[in-house]
């Protein structure tokens, strides 16, 4: 399964509007993706709660994962948003 790790580029971390930007993108993407902290267990990129859950904070390394034959062009639209700061 492919995966990118990427580091989060809002200085609030994934909460509140940068996480729901990522869950909206996550959510209209063809493919299943999972977000996880560091090494920690993944959750499913599509449920605003999990990805709160995970406590990402600016600077913070996340891995996402994806399946499917868009896997590759799917991790790097999600890499995009998730790098990007939306404070």
């Amino acid at each position: 399964m492919p995966e990118r790790r990427v580091v989060v580029g809002s200085s609030v971390g994934l909460h509140a509007r940068p996480a729901a930007l990522f869950v909206k993108a996550a959510a209209a993407q063809p493919v299943p993706v999972t977000i996880g902290l560091g090494d920690g267990a993944p959750v499913d990129a599509r449920s605003l709660l999990s990805v709160m859950g995970l406590g990402a904070k600016g600077g913070d390394e996340v891995v996402l994962h994806a399946e499917g034959p868009e896997a590759e062009t799917v991790l790097a639209e999600l890499a995009t948003v998730i790098t990007t700061n939306h404070d």
